[in-house]
């Protein structure tokens, strides 16, 4: 099997695109190694975000499509939020649609004349105006895509921004095969400045599999462990809204813009509530045999007389996190509602609730009135969240284009920098301590998912600095290998190191088998070299007051132990990129 990456170039100012080979999985994996690669030949890290040239990046890895949970795609971009090097990550049917069409990676590079609808496969690649798209929410537009391209549903893809991102909000989403996203750091931002609407992506080729009962035997066992052993049992049961009640019980929960860590309400937006009066199916990205993805049933009444519309919304713990307990939202339906706003608009579910939490104690501490917020902003009044969430993804007045740009930003402009909970950017669902916050406000993607800080929060007791920074940097590394294949975290004990090796070996890739250990570190210095190269600097990452004022079940928060662990963080990736 080749290991010669194939990639398509688009230029959207010129209308070309052009099929190409690039480098080899034994040099860059793929994934984030791919996308991280291919920036660096592509972009320019010490440009603007918006400059036209900065590519999007969309790369998968070299065990996409052959094996169980190699299911996402990973973009490679830079933000709109913070000016850096970035990922995001998505699932969806997207990475097969790639895989069928027969590219690993799609760079796309130039800005639209007018709105585009991108079309490719492996035969045909068409860039069609879409200015009637233009407005349309996500939902809308998928709806109309789907129209223009029949057929090949199985191994079609449809990758779309809202609002939001047509008009630069930093944290604006790409909605993908309508419950899946690239969220986080703004990435439909990025595809809004391209002027680039949709991407529709159809599998219209076979790709030949391994043949050797070795191969047979391997994806039997990772099936059979996936759908059969208590490994993955959590993720299609209560998915990972099981987090709530727990993360609750231990004060960790962040209710009303993390004035609270915990509070009786959390039984009526748990994983456990939902699946009892709200779950409506579950299903899967296209690959995974799990099917983590739970889609809730909001029913609301439109009429005098008992008329009903039903909507389906996907819900998952950082969403009803952003939606619920920061909003200080406790019914279950109107976490949905939100969520299905932000959905259509196009907005990063998390960093919006975060926003207008931030946003309501502006508001009753009296640094922000009805002038700026359009109306009175209440913790537990959804009708007055909804009307807001239109008006971030719309930039109606000053007010909310500043919070477009990130509830930092806001702050310098209006007050509240000492309540605002951002990580890097708008935290996630997580007050577990010291070691968490230290790994998203310093993580390469400001991630829960960078390196698990809340997992040795919850279940180590000691506060070594020694300790808690070398469980962070070895877990990069793990997850940065794993999103170079690209896996989905969730399956990251499924797919030990030597696993990974053995999966290469059978799909003809020796020799980056052989060096997997050595190429993820390879990865994770690429990735942060990017990352340093556009401005990211370790000693100015700033961790609001706020992070400082909590108690957990552990305790108050150690001031002394997260400043140090901070710097000793600061300094090893320092020594990654230096190296």
């Amino acid at each position: 099997m080749s290991s010669s990456f194939r990639v398509l170039v688009v230029n959207l100012t010129t209308g070309q695109s052009e099929p190409t080979t690039f480098g080899a999985v034994h040099d860059h994996l793929g994934g984030s190694g791919l996308a991280a690669a291919l920036f660096e030949a592509f972009g320019d890290p010490s440009a603007p975000w918006d400059d036209p040239e900065q590519p999007l990046v969309f790369a998968i890895g070299p065990l996409s499509g052959f094996l169980p949970l190699m299911s996402k795609v990973v973009l490679g971009f830079l933000s709109p939020y913070h000016n850096q090097y970035a990922e995001s990550h998505a699932g969806g049917r997207l990475a097969l649609a790639l895989r069928f069409s027969g590219y690993d990676a799609l760079v796309i590079q130039g800005v639209a004349a007018s709105p585009t609808l991108l079309t490719l496969g492996s035969r045909e690649i068409r860039l069609l105006d879409a200015h009637y798209l233009w407005g349309m929410d996500t939902l809308a537009t998928g709806k109309w895509v789907r129209k223009i391209h029949q057929g090949e549903g199985g191994h079609r893809s449809i990758v779309r921004i809202g609002p939001a991102g047509e008009n630069l909000v930093a944290f604006a989403a790409i909605n993908v095969d309508t419950y899946r996203h690239f969220g986080r750091l703004g990435c439909g931002a990025a595809m809004g400045r391209k002027r680039l609407k949709a991407i529709l992506v159809s599998g219209d080729r076979s790709v030949a599999v391994p043949t050797s009962k070795a191969y047979a035997t391997f994806y039997k066992t990772i099936y059979q462990e996936a759908v059969r052993s208590p490994i993955m049992r959590k993720y299609h049961d209560l998915g990972t809204p099981e987090n709530v009640l727990p993360l609750n019980a231990l004060r960790a929960l962040p209710w009303r813009n993390l004035q609270a860590t915990q509070d009786p309400g959390a039984q009526f937006i748990s994983g456990e509530h939902f699946a009892q009066d709200r779950l409506l199916r579950q299903t899967a990205c296209a690959g995974c045999p799990v099917g983590c993805i739970h889609i809730g049933l909001l029913r609301e009444r439109f009429g005098e007389e008992h008329e009903y519309i039903y909507r389906q919304v996907s819900y998952d713990h950082e969403p009803i996190f952003a939606a619920g307990s920061m909003l200080g939202i406790t019914d279950a339906a109107q976490v949905l509602r939100l969520l299905e706003s932000m959905e259509r608009f196009g907005l990063d579910a998390i960093s919006a609730g975060v926003s207008l939490a931030w946003a309501t104690e502006a508001f009753e501490k009296g640094l922000l009135s009805e002038k700026e917020t359009l109306g009175p902003l209440r913790f537990g009044e959804a009708e007055a969240y909804d009307r807001a969430l239109a008006h971030l993804a719309g930039g109606t007045n000053d007010f909310y284009r500043a919070l477009g740009r990130g509830t930092l930003h806001a702050a310098s402009l209006y007050g509240g920098q000492d309540f605002a909970c951002v990580l890097g950017q708008e935290m996630a669902g997580y007050a577990t301590g010291e070691v968490f916050f230290v790994s998203q406000a310093y993580g390469f993607r400001h991630s829960h998912l960078d390196s698990a800080g809340y997992s040795y929060d919850q279940n180590t007791g000691q506060k070594s600095v020694d300790e808690a920074l070398a469980y962070l940097m070895e877990e990069e590394r793990r997850r940065v290998q794993l999103t170079s294949m690209v896996a989905c975290l969730f399956a990251r004990k499924l797919y030990s190191e030597d696993r990974l090796q053995e999966a290469l070996n059978l799909l003809g890739h020796e020799e980056a088998a052989h060096n997997l250990a050595s190429l993820s570190e390879k990865v994770q210095a690429m990735r942060w070299h990017l990352r340093f190269r556009s401005g990211f600097d370790p000693d100015q990452v700033v961790l609001p007051k706020r992070f400082f004022e909590l108690t957990t079940w552990k305790g108050p928060i150690d001031a002394a132990f997260l400043h140090d662990l901070a710097a000793a963080y600061g300094s090893a990736i320092r020594r990654i990129v230096n190296h």
